[in-house]
């Protein structure tokens, strides 16, 4: 079980936080979560294109600092103690999994868990 669990929303448009309202409510009422999985959860939405809280690409979000600005733990990745998944559009995952390569993460699979893995449900 992590201690925290980070949800960045990245959109170019605020029209397009389609889930905004039901992830800041950390899923109220959702009988899959519990008080104490809803109390983990930091939900970061932010846009590249229009003005707006939390502005900018995730990159810009782990390089500043600004995607842990809410996180009781370090203020950036520990590949010994974070995992992340990443989901979104071929370029975005592309970019993204070389960063984390950077950094020290490794790719998992079924068959060699890892520090991150890409959710290819939407990738065409």
């Amino acid at each position: 079980m992590f201690e925290e669990v980070i949800v960045v929303h990245s959109v170019r448009n605020v029209n397009e936080l389609a889930y905004r309202e039901l992830l800041e409510s950390k899923l109220e009422g959702d009988p899959l979560l519990e008080d104490e999985d809803r109390a983990r959860m930091i939900y970061v939405p932010t846009v590249t294109r229009e003005p707006f809280r939390t502005q900018g690409r995730i990159q810009a979000l782990i390089d500043d600092g600004r995607l842990f600005e809410q996180s009781k733990g370090p203020q950036r990745f520990v590949p010994d103690e974070d995992r992340v998944m990443l989901c979104g559009s071929m370029a975005m995952i592309k970019d993204h999994a070389a960063d984390l390569e950077r950094r020290g993460f490794e790719e998992g699979a079924n068959s060699k868990p890892g520090q991150f893995v890409i959710e290819r449900a939407f990738v065409g």
